[in-house]
């Protein structure tokens, strides 16, 4: 793909990703033969195996191999069109033809899955005895979790005549509120007034200017943004209710109690545990209150004002090119495992990385793992901070992950979102301490372990208050109907106030900001598996920290086996325990320790 119009002031200009490994481009013939392919192949799977999976008995277990294997397969020529499309749209989203064939794509992959819902409802009927014959038997032993998690979701499926009507109708329905919601956004061009100078912007291109040293500077963002977001309000508005709407009518239609039970479901962990690591989580939000104390000292700024969280401790740090960053990361890397370092240098050298900055490009950061017979690929925007050096660590991580799990195959690959976050955070963490040591003057480690602080706050507290939100939101819309943009308005007040004490000033322009982030719209309750995964890699931290090389094998085994097991299960390899409720203190604990140390190297004033 050819570099488009880049921002002049970063050193990731031309760093732009070569998709022509899944299709050399719109109009190569492959990318249709696919389509084509996969609808006659779903056909064929459907008149050979509809009618025979649920049968007495059970069907003979190679027989059932050959199901699944084929189903693999299938999937990932099915699914090989559509990220390739997703992707040429993330790069791009103001492009017409781009979400013409996203959209095309999509509706293709739909009208091919009606033709394979069948074997997930017949599989999942089967009764308990014959099923459990079958997955003890050797020749499903690789495909067992797959089979095993199919099942579980047997008191929710509906027949398969309503399985095919929401299949199809979530293109014109919840899928294609997703894409007005990206597109909105992306398009946005958000006013920023300074000096007496007006100019129109991205939301990614002011967000950055939240990091900057000048507080006029994070003041005139913050108001951009919210005027931005005010004026179009009421269609993001709109999309916010018809999305809580539809996943209350999944719940009712498929026999859920609670709106956060079926993401507990596909994240295979119990709503206890979630809620244990929540309410710990709440338990310490002094250790918040604390840090942001001892930022506005240091920064002299009383009150600190809520687009003052990100503002550097100190004004002169120094900034970090592409070039340099990838190095202090791929040194990291490698430092840790040879072999994650070797992984993430293809990344590099082949070009599976899109980090320059352009209009009309997705904002934010992201590692879309693709299909197992390619390869992951890297979406960010690099803007030449030294957080963006951690930033591009964390991508990082997802994509050695999600290489390293393609051996398990296409089916098993993907982790439920409660691990997904395992290798991008420790990667992080790596990439931090080599920053710590190349940076050991105590005015850098200070803005350093700060910006760290804050980025692990993000991660961990910051995302109990969107779940908090979310519940909110999904309460309210159940209880009391659609609601407006001021009443969503003072649920983000209410669910941010805890937080952040009497130590940040939210100001009035803050209420709005919920309507710009896009979890709520792309996946209901995402948000806690970023703390879970956050605090369970601080505990997996520590015990590199005392086993050493020994942990390393390990770690990669781990993250080897992608999502071909219950986390419970993986994690208990490692001696990890995430069921035992006081687990999660033992990372809410380091977060005090870094915090304090930072209360250590703060000059006294």
């Amino acid at each position: 793909m050819s570099s488009l119009a880049a921002h002049a002031g970063s050193s990731a200009n031309g760093i732009v990703w070569d998709l022509s490994d899944l299709y050399a481009g719109t109009d190569d013939p492959r990318l249709e033969a696919d389509l084509a392919e996969a609808q006659r192949r779903a056909e064929a799977f459907e008149g050979t195996y509809r009618g025979r999976i649920n049968v007495p008995g059970g069907p003979a277990p190679e027989f059932l191999l050959g199901a699944v294997q084929e189903l693999e397969s299938l999937y990932e020529q099915i699914d090989r069109p559509l990220v390739y499309a997703s992707l040429l749209h993330a790069a791009q989203t103001d492009d017409l033809p781009r979400g013409a064939l996203l959209s095309r794509t999509r509706e293709r992959r739909t009208r091919i899955v009606t033709h394979l819902i069948f074997f997930d409802l017949e599989w999942a009927q089967l009764p308990d005895e014959p099923a459990s014959i079958l997955l003890a038997h050797p020749v499903l032993t690789r495909y067992r979790h797959f089979l095993e998690q199919k099942r579980v979701w047997r008191p929710h499926l509906l027949s398969e005549p309503e399985e095919k009507i929401l299949e199809e109708k979530n293109v014109t329905g919840r899928a294609a509120f997703v894409r007005l919601f990206d597109e909105t956004v992306a398009a946005i061009r958000f006013p920023f007034e300074r000096d007496g100078r007006c100019e129109r912007l991205t939301l990614s291109q002011l967000n950055a200017k939240l990091y900057e040293p000048d507080r006029e500077e994070r003041r005139a963002a913050a108001e951009g943004i919210t005027r931005g977001l005010r004026e179009h309000a009421r269609l993001l508005t709109f999309i916010f209710n018809n999305v809580v709407l539809d996943h209350a009518i999944d719940c009712r239609l498929r026999k859920f109690s609670d709106p956060m039970a079926p993401r507990h479901l596909a994240n295979e962990i119990g709503g206890e545990v979630v809620t244990a690591l929540m309410t710990a989580a709440e338990r310490h939000y002094g250790t918040v209150e604390r840090y942001y104390r001892l930022k506005g000292r240091l920064l002299g700024l009383e009150p600190l004002y809520d687009y003052d969280r990100y503002a550097p401790v100190f004004a002169d740090l120094p900034t970090c090119s592409w070039d340099e960053a990838r190095r202090i990361v791929l040194e990291s890397y490698e430092a840790f495992s040879p072999r994650l370092g070797s992984i993430a240098r293809e990344f590099f050298e082949r070009r599976w990385i899109d980090a320059e900055l352009r209009p009309g490009k997705r904002g934010g950061a992201f590692s879309a793992s693709a299909v197992p017979s390619v390869h992951p690929y890297i979406l960010m925007n690099y803007t030449d901070k030294l957080r963006d050096v951690t930033t591009l660590a964390h991508e990082l991580g997802h994509g050695v992950h999600q290489y390293l799990a393609r051996s398990v195959g296409y089916l098993q690959c993907d982790t439920p979102l409660t691990t997904a976050e395992t290798a991008s955070v420790f990667g992080e963490m790596l990439t931090f301490q080599a920053l710590l040591e190349r940076y050991s003057e105590p005015r850098t480690r200070l803005a350093l372990l700060c910006s760290k602080i804050e980025d692990a706050f993000a991660t961990v507290f910051r995302q109990i208050v969107l779940t908090r939100f979310e519940q909110l939101l999904h309460q309210a819309r159940h209880e009391r109907g659609e609601q407006t943009t001021e009443q969503i308005n003072e649920l983000w007040l209410q669910a941010n106030r805890p937080m952040h004490g009497d130590a940040v000033q939210l100001t009035e322009g803050y209420a709005w900001w919920w309507l710009y982030i896009g979890h709520f719209i792309h996946v209901p309750f995402y948000c806690y598996a970023y703390a879970f995964g956050e605090l369970l890699v601080l505990a997996l931290v520590q015990k590199y920290r005392l086993e050493g090389a020994a942990f390393v094998p390990k770690y990669l085994d781990l993250l080897s086996a992608g999502g071909s097991a219950a986390p419970h299960e993986l994690l208990a390899r490692l001696g990890v325990d995430v069921t035992d409720p006081g687990f999660w203190d033992l990372g809410l604990q380091l977060l005090d320790g870094m915090v304090t140390e930072a209360e250590a190297l703060a000059p006294r004033r």
